[in-house]
């Protein structure tokens, strides 16, 4: 375990970004607008720049923090512009906790560093992944906030989510769907040209991280099956979304915590 920076700027930046992120969540009841997009566009800037320094170091750094912190700045990239489109949208506070959390566990744990890749097409084939992470990340926000609209619908509550229920379950498909495309385009990638990837002898492999990624695949599949045959909404189909949504977690990150941390392999 060890700190991703070797230099002071990276740290600084990270700080940075942990600490706009934290004083975001602690502030959204009693800050302004003004105030409080100001402080997610630092924090979005700076967190951007920790992933950069990482990913563009000399050697390049990747592992399952990396990949975390990579997704939670996605859905707040996702937030940021959706702010734009429905100014109304409220999850402020759930999505800089995550942001600061996802920061600071990038910076102790900053992943293996990458000395030499057999493709310089390899860092293409992360990009599609991480953002089926983030899409998937996204959908799983949104589900979360139409299950506290739909409640507070039947209990005859404010909808604090800010967002009209079935405005929501729209977003909510829309990234799913999205999301199915890059998995589905990560894993053909992945299987039809692994060798050219990652070398020789390198190829398709039925390990931990290939079977939980089709495992997430089958489960998304269907989830939009069962949405367009069998009316799935609201609760249950939100489940099936959170069920997809933790095996792919478990499937690079999964594999890259127990590799990195349990057993201390790069």
């Amino acid at each position: 375990m060890i700190l991703a920076f070797s230099n002071g700027f990276g740290l600084a930046a990270a700080a940075g970004a942990a600490t706009a992120y934290a004083a975001l969540a602690l502030g959204t009841a009693r800050l302004g607008e003004n105030t409080l997009r100001a402080l997610l566009t630092a924090a979005w800037a700076l967190h951007a720049l920790t992933l950069v320094e990482a990913l563009l170091g000399v050697p390049p750094r990747f592992g399952f923090a990396p990949a975390l912190s990579m997704t939670v700045w996605l859905v707040l990239t996702v937030y940021a512009v959706e702010r734009r489109l429905f100014p109304q949208l409220k999850a402020h506070w759930a999505l800089a906790g995550l942001g600061s959390a996802a920061v600071l566990l990038a910076v102790v744990f900053p992943g293996t560093s990458y000395h030499a890749m057999a493709s310089p097409w390899l860092p293409l084939h992360w990009a599609l992944g991480i953002a089926s992470y983030g899409l998937f990340a996204a959908a799983a926000v949104h589900g979360w906030l139409m299950v506290r609209a739909e409640r507070a619908m039947r209990l005859a509550e404010q909808n604090d989510a800010g967002v009209p229920l079935l405005t929501l379950e729209r977003l909510t498909f829309r990234f799913v769907e999205a999301g199915f495309v890059l998995l589905s385009a990560t894993l053909a990638v992945g299987w039809l040209f692994a060798e050219t990837l990652y070398g020789p002898g390198l190829g398709w492999k039925w390990d931990h991280k290939t079977i939980f990624s089709l495992l997430a695949w089958a489960a998304f599949a269907g989830l939009l099956i069962g949405r367009a045959r069998l009316g799935w909404r609201g609760l249950k189909a939100v489940r099936v979304l959170y069920l997809g949504a933790g095996l792919l977690l478990l499937s690079y990150a999964g594999s890259r915590f127990v590799l990195e941390v349990i057993l201390r392999r790069a």
